[in-house]
């Protein structure tokens, strides 16, 4: 328990100083899921709009695969992005793997599933209340899509937040795919990962508390904005 209560202490003074280590793992997690999550969300968003109102051949197979992927393996997710980024994959020779960027890969990848298949949602529930409108105005498809996806905007912030949630807490794809390298590829998850398996309980304390505080503080904002944003626009 003394030990337990001194890690908690330690992990304190390292928030409280701002410790520079702290500092890099946090900033570089946030660049790596943040934009996964925007890079996710210009590939889910239109796609799931396409589902709801599209009719083509294989959407229903489309829509399972969707939704069935919502539970990818973040392991195998990185498994599969290795191997396109490694020397002898098809894209070996951009030199993508230990890097950031393969991370941000990986992370765009577990997530676009999330995204495209809670936007179907989101999207359909639109589409019903305002089929007869658009269709009598006679738009197509694509311009329903891009319609209902401004109508629904302050909606789908819940799908972008679950999967900006998905991935800062992910662990498995980017551990393969970034190696945890010291001061290169090392997110928060990984970190703390690795130091409670060293036993180096402050570190990973301290980063915890500060993973939730993130997820937390944005999900407050974001629900604070759309709160302001759904008053003042409508």
């Amino acid at each position: 328990m003394n030990e337990i209560s001194a890690s908690l202490g330690l992990a304190g003074e390292l928030i409280a100083a701002g410790d520079a280590r702290l500092a890099a793992i946090v900033g570089l997690s946030l660049r790596v899921s943040l934009t996964a999550t925007l890079l996710s969300c210009v590939l889910g968003m239109p796609l799931g709009a396409l589902l709801s109102v599209g009719r083509f051949p294989g959407r229903r197979t489309l829509i399972v695969l969707t939704n069935g992927f919502m539970g990818l393996p973040p392991v195998v997710v990185g498994l599969i992005v290795y191997l396109l980024l490694s020397r002898a994959g098809p894209l070996g020779s951009f030199g993508l793997l230990f890097t950031p960027a393969a991370m941000i890969v990986a992370q765009t990848v577990l997530i676009t599933p999330i995204i495209a298949a809670l936007t179907r949602q989101v999207i359909e529930d639109e589409w019903r209340e305002y089929r007869e409108q658009l269709r009598s105005l006679g738009a197509r498809r694509v311009r329903v899509a891009r319609t209902l996806l401004w109508n629904a905007r302050f909606s789908l912030t819940t799908a972008a937040l679950a999967g900006f949630g998905r991935a800062i807490a992910e662990v498995g794809a980017v551990m393969i795919v970034g190696g945890n390298i010291d001061g290169v590829t090392r997110v928060m998850t990984t970190t703390i990962a690795l130091e409670t398996s060293k036993g180096d309980l402050p570190l990973a304390l301290a980063l915890g508390a500060i993973l939730i505080g993130v997820v937390l503080a944005i999900n407050t904002g974001a629900y604070l904005f759309k709160q302001w944003a759904e008053r003042r626009w409508g």
